[in-house]
């Protein structure tokens, strides 16, 4: 049990993620963890870990929006479209700040985009980035991100610096990049910092209830708990909630996350052990 641990972290820029991970499997002395949400090696900031059975708990959490704070380098052209690949620069003149300003209204809510190359996406089970790092030819498929939010911090020419809030499995460095092109030139990220990852940020490590993060409605079960703990088929007509949909469910030293669909039950993850202590 003591294993079993949700917290938000803050990863340094110039490591990875996973390098990132291993210094804290190490520091807390455990064999099972995860992240959600990769950070690039240039990137810094709010990297959600899970020690234990509460890795996983991912695709359970609720994380959007992801909040960034960003410095686009105008007129830099990189192919990873970040610091790590600079293949040139282009002296520009400023622009001017109402340019500014209707490039960055325009480009809120839905956006089709690209994703980029240097990217953990998956071309025929393979990263992108490690296809892209190999220099072998391949296309990145459109996809669409929503951006919910953008905020202008600074303007320092050719810096500009901003926060936005988008949807998850969207890209800072893509919505950089079309900026950019909006106002004609290259652009790359010069910076990139995670704030928080829908209610997660970064708050020293301390450690989280999980079922405060899940995006799941609770329901009850109203029958005999050891049909849960053993694991048996569960009837719908013990379930306080009998609409289609997952749901979790508590008990005294564990809960459970269960599936319900055209009138019969499933298990998603069982028997969870909690016992939440900050």
């Amino acid at each position: 049990m003591k294993d079993n641990r949700l917290f938000v972290a803050n990863k340094p820029s110039g490591i990875s993620s996973n390098h990132f991970l291993s210094r804290l499997k190490r520091k807390y002395g455990v064999k099972k963890a995860g992240f959600s949400g990769t950070l690039d090696p240039f990137a810094n900031g709010a990297l959600i870990i899970a020690f234990g059975a509460y890795t996983k708990l991912f695709n359970y959490l609720e994380k959007t929006p992801k909040t960034y704070v960003a410095t686009l380098w105008l007129g830099a052209n990189s192919q990873s479209l970040d610091n790590e690949n600079i293949r040139s620069v282009c002296k520009l003149k400023p622009f001017a700040m109402d340019s500014i300003d209707i490039v960055m209204k325009d480009l809120q809510g839905k956006i089709t985009y690209v994703p980029p190359k240097f990217s953990a996406k998956k071309i025929d089970g393979k990263r992108a980035y490690a296809l892209a790092r190999n220099g072998e030819e391949f296309e990145m498929k459109s996809s669409v991100m929503e951006i919910f939010n953008v905020k202008l911090i600074h303007y320092c020419h050719p810096f500009l610096s901003f926060e936005i809030s988008l949807s998850e499995g969207a890209y800072v460095r893509s919505w950089a990049n079309l900026f950019a092109k909006r106002l004609g030139v290259d652009g790359t990220l010069s910076a990139l910092r995670r704030v928080s990852e829908g209610r997660f940020k970064f708050e020293n490590e301390k450690a989280l209830d999980p079922l405060e993060f899940l995006n799941l409605a609770q329901n009850s079960y109203l029958g005999n708990e050891d049909n849960i703990k053993d694991g048996k088929k569960l009837d719908i007509n013990e379930f306080q909630i009998k609409t289609d949909g997952t749901y979790y469910l508590i008990f005294d030293n564990f809960f459970s996350i269960i599936k319900i669909e055209n009138g019969a039950v499933s298990y998603c993850l069982n028997k969870v052990e909690y016992a939440y202590t900050n």
